[in-house]
């Protein structure tokens, strides 16, 4: 009989690349394409503005590292997010995001793909993050913003909307048509 060894976040910080602690496994993400990173660097820059703007908070680009205390789940690495504290370290963010921004790649549809990303908005909200974006430049629906007040009904943004993500970051609006580049 083979014993499977749990991995901790100690291990996640050994990893080359992105990753996220699930399920006491380590779970590599792949590397996004052109089109899925600009929108999230678009994200990154509105809310490092937004940061620097009203003097709270810190935006956090890909692959910053945010531990969670769940049972299935020890770590996010969302696409961009948001976070109230600012911590001064070299270490992971302690706590989840209060909102965090997933940009879909090319693998993440079908199915299995849904039932993966609603299972990570379900952790988030676990974990006590406020606001999730789901976006899909591929869809009509571009934003999909879930909250933790309601996380199975979301606020749907087009092109030519302005999206928001109230309540974890107050006052804070991006024009959906940013989230494409030229």
């Amino acid at each position: 009989m083979t014993i499977k060894t749990r991995a901790t976040v100690a291990d996640l910080y050994a990893v080359e690349g992105k990753a996220e602690l699930v399920d006491g496994e380590l779970v590599p993400m792949c590397p996004t394409g052109v089109n899925p990173k600009f929108a999230g660097d678009a994200i990154l820059v509105s809310l490092w503005s937004y940061a620097e703007k009203t003097g709270t908070g810190r935006a956090v680009g890909d692959n910053g590292g945010f531990v969670a205390q769940l049972p299935n789940r020890e770590s996010f690495s969302p696409d961009a997010a948001f976070y109230q504290d600012s911590p001064n370290t070299m270490k992971f963010f302690a706590n989840p995001p209060a909102f965090a921004a997933e940009v879909r790649s090319e693998n993440d549809y079908g199915r299995k793909a849904e039932s993966k990303m609603a299972a990570k908005r379900a952790d988030y909200f676990a974990a006590g993050t406020l606001v999730v974006w789901d976006v899909d430049l591929e869809s009509a629906d571009v934003v999909r913003v879930y909250r933790a007040d309601n996380p199975t009904q979301p606020t749907i943004y087009r092109r030519g909307d302005v999206a928001e993500a109230e309540p974890a970051v107050p006052g804070w609006t991006m024009a959906v048509d940013k989230l494409f580049s030229t």
